[in-house]
């Protein structure tokens, strides 16, 4: 009986050991300043582009690929900026039917290099507000951003209420979203034709339309207000003020909703 048993044991081992496992190793990864677009399972019509990052690793190396934003465990991406990371890398044995057969988690930046970003082209029959076409059911209420900052003579930037911003080549236009999730079209809402991709900015120093890409949290402020427009800003008198508008659009660079600000000379 003790025999029989003993035996049974080692079946089970040798069973368990012949089982398929994960593969699990650390290799290089670069990820580029520039972002691209895949699309979801099952999306075979490719009607629903997502933004996504580019990565380039020894997997499939001189070879640009998609991989979602939040894909590497512990690591956040910013647009614009060119890391090489380290990554542990695993292959699953038994990867679900509807995903990638490959996880990836950081281990350590290596470099994390910023890369000023073209101006993007703006369409050459947009030369007024009039002439940007919104996507289906826009304009409404999804995006916030303050509605007022103030600038000092010395060049630092604060909110109406007082709260300092970072410098002028870190601050952010943070866009808040604030669509009532109780909206019946709140999750079609959040799908990549309503996320603002891009601004059109409309500055009062010019009539010219510029496009810009925003980061996942909004454009930057240098961005939306460039250098020589921010030294204009820095000497005018006490008190006296300046708008300007963004037109939030998507990837399609179609309208989604107009925003307003003020800047203020403190």
């Amino acid at each position: 009986m003790l025999f029989m048993v003993f035996l049974s044991v080692v079946g089970l081992t040798a069973c368990s050991d012949d089982e398929p496992k994960d593969s699990v190793k650390e290799i290089r990864m670069q990820v580029s300043a520039e972002t691209g677009v895949m699309y979801a399972w099952g999306d075979d019509k490719k009607e629903n582009p997502i933004e996504c990052m580019l990565v380039m690793s020894e997997d499939n190396p001189g070879v640009w690929e998609p991989l979602g934003f939040n894909s590497i465990e512990g690591f956040t991406y910013v647009r614009g900026h060119e890391y090489y990371l380290s990554v542990r890398r695993t292959i699953l044995a038994n990867p679900p039917a509807d995903a990638s057969d490959r996880t990836y988690s950081l281990i350590r930046i290596l470099e994390d290099r910023v890369v000023t970003e073209p101006e993007v082209p703006v369409d050459e029959e947009i030369t007024s507000e009039e002439d940007i076409e919104y996507h289906d059911l826009c304009p409404f209420e999804k995006y916030a951003i303050s509605k007022e900052f103030v600038v000092d003579k010395d060049g630092n930037i604060y909110y109406g209420d007082g709260s300092s911003l970072p410098s002028y080549d870190n601050a952010r236009i943070w866009l808040e979203d604030v669509l009532d999730k109780e909206d019946p079209n709140w999750v079609k809402f959040q799908t990549v034709s309503y996320q603002a991709t891009y601004s059109y900015v409309f500055s009062p120093f010019t009539d010219d339309i510029r496009l810009i890409r925003n980061d996942s949290h909004g454009p930057m402020f240098k961005s939306v207000i460039p250098e020589d427009e921010f030294t204009r800003i820095q000497s005018m008198q006490s008190g006296e003020e300046v708008r300007y508008a963004l037109i939030l659009a998507n990837v399609y660079k179609k309208g989604l909703q107009k925003l307003e600000f003020t800047i203020k000379k403190q």
